[in-house]
């Protein structure tokens, strides 16, 4: 029979270890299970085409019966993102602040769902019993309102979570992290210490996120026209500095993209957005208002290709042309995938004749995530132990590891985990336990999942060095090729410019068609178009040193 002392309690990262986004933590007792965060990860370069990375859920599909309730941090899309696709798979509640809830009902609701469970609204100093969980919530300070970590008591010990998290002294909010708490916790004893790895490489402290304040308030002041700030549409703490500086300065605000009209609006409703009557004018309204009396406030900080700054940069927005005399303040410090599309829209911008403002420059952005000294205070106040960090790529999870070792946590009792891993731990011991299916699945329009490393590969190569179509047509009974090979190139060669490589071309298909049809009745068409194709690579190769895709095509007639 098991005591209290050898229970053992397992954590498996299904996103968010390794990697920026994605995040996804089951926790499991026994045979009951909870799932932290349910996030998404905007797609790498490489995965051209692809709208978002989802994690892989084939664990909880297949124990949908053990699990109890999905726990929400917090309203960022890389900890709500997923809940959409997830939510068709799994009919559980969802528990969450109201912030976050509301935006993904507004998720929910732009894909023609709901929640399959009434959601469970829940606050900071708020606990709640899930199955053998036991759950209470503590406020942390980010970049948006409303974030929740969450210390878990299981019967093998306590496992916290910080969410991402910075402790600020000075929030836009007024209310800071709750050291009291996670310091309580230590005190009693913490098994497990789950922490927010991001800028684990940053020495010293995040500064506070007021620090803008006084950005914007320069930035304001200075600009002779229009100001066009872009941010991301869920920092809802730097849209009400946005919000407070046009204010100040007399301005009128128009909010551009369609996530940063919907983010706001729902802020605003539920009281963590304060907008003052008659400062906002519609996209319509533009063109009514003097240029330097107006405030832009847009999506687009990542340099995205359909957001509406990068269409600005682009010169296609339907409302707004770049000018001289624009002051354009980028509120966001780049993704790590998304620093050369942010560089070209600054540089589209410069071009255009816009001022414009940017984290490496000035300090319009201050990070929603712990540095160095803020990590050790948490390991501190809660003094785990065992260690697991997470939220961060790899280099990020091993800086973290060694502050750890820093404040005095044994290199054994720190476990950097894999997607998939099955970390188990009692009050004796922590191991890796196993491995269980975990990894990426691609959203791609409405398909998911269907986008696989083939479709992806065919993608870069056809982006690389383009596609050849070569159409033979034969007769049926005889095999004999009834006229001359059609070959059609895209991203290729530029046919006009090479007739005489594309009749060269439509020479040696016709050599191979013969050689592999002649005497043959009825011809192996499967086997000649697999000919046709490894030939013709190995022929454009040598004469182009390419290498196109290549799809031969057989007609009977």
């Amino acid at each position: 029979m098991s005591t209290a002392r050898d229970e053992k309690v397992s954590i498996i990262p299904l996103g968010g270890v390794g990697e920026i986004g994605k995040n996804m933590f089951v926790i499991r007792y026994r045979d009951d299970i909870i799932v932290i965060d349910c996030g998404l990860m905007f797609p790498e370069d490489e995965m051209l085409g692809v709208d978002y990375v989802i994690p892989d859920i084939t664990y909880l599909r297949e124990h949908r019966d053990k699990v109890l309730g999905i726990f929400i941090t917090h309203g960022h899309e890389d900890h709500i993102g997923a809940l959409p696709y997830v939510l068709k798979e799994l009919s559980v509640p969802v528990y969450g602040p109201r912030l976050a809830l509301a935006l993904v009902e507004a998720r929910l609701k732009e894909r023609n769902q709901d929640f399959p469970v009434d959601p469970v609204y829940v606050k900071a100093g708020q606990k709640v019993r899930c199955g053998p969980f036991k759950v209470e919530f503590i406020h942390v300070n980010h970049s948006i309102s409303d974030v929740l970590a969450m210390a878990i008591t299981t019967p093998a010990g306590v496992i916290i979570h910080t969410a991402d998290f910075k402790f600020d002294q000075t929030p836009i909010d007024g209310i800071v992290t709750d050291y009291h708490t996670f310091a309580e916790y230590g005190s009693k004893g913490v098994l497990v210490l789950m922490s927010d790895s991001t800028n684990a490489e940053r020495p010293g402290y995040t500064l506070s996120e007021r620090q803008v304040s006084q950005a914007f308030d320069d930035a304001f002041r200075a600009a002779p026209g229009r100001i066009i700030v872009a941010t991301f549409s869920s920092n809802i703490h730097r849209i009400q500095q946005v919000v407070d500086a046009t204010h100040h300065y007399g301005r009128k605000l128009c909010m551009l993209g369609r996530s940063m009209v919907n983010v706001a609006r729902t802020a605003s409703e539920l009281g963590y957005l304060s907008i003052p009557d008659g400062i906002l004018v519609s996209e319509e309204e533009l063109n009514r208002h003097d240029d330097s009396r107006m405030v832009l406030l847009t999506t687009g900080s990542q340099g995205e290709p359909m957001a509406a700054l990068s269409r600005m940069a682009m010169g296609s927005h339907r409302s707004v042309s770049i000018k001289r005399g624009d002051t354009v303040i980028i509120s966001a410090s780049p993704i790590p995938g998304n620093e050369k599309s942010v560089g070209t829209n600054i540089n589209r911008l410069f071009k255009l004749g816009a001022e414009v403002i940017y984290e490496a420059v000035s300090g319009v952005h201050v990070s929603g995530h712990a540095s160095q000294e803020e990590l050790k205070l948490m390991l501190n106040l809660t003094r785990p132990k065992y260690f697991v960090p997470i939220h961060g790529e790899y280099r990020h999870l091993v800086k973290h590891a060694r502050l750890a070792r820093e404040v005095g946590i044994p290199e054994d009792r720190i476990f950097i985990p894999e997607i998939g891993s099955v970390l188990e731990f009692d009050s004796k011991s922590g191991r890796v336990a196993g491995q269980v299916p975990g990894g990426r699945v691609i959203v791609d329009g409405l398909g998911v999942g269907d986008v696989g490393s083939v479709v992806l590969r065919d993608r870069r190569q056809l982006s690389q060095d383009g596609i050849v179509v070569v159409i033979v047509t034969v007769d049926k009974e005889t095999g004999d090729m009834l006229g001359t090979p059609e070959v059609i190139t895209r991203g290729f060669i530029y046919v006009r410019e090479s007739e005489e490589f594309i009749d060269a071309t439509r020479e040696f298909v016709k050599s191979i068609v013969r050689q592999r049809t002649s005497g043959k009745v009825p011809p192996d068409w499967q086997a000649l178009r697999g000919t046709v194709r490894d030939s013709l690579a190995s022929y454009f190769y040598e004469k182009t040193l390419r290498q196109p895709m290549i799809l031969p095509v057989v007609v009977e007639v």
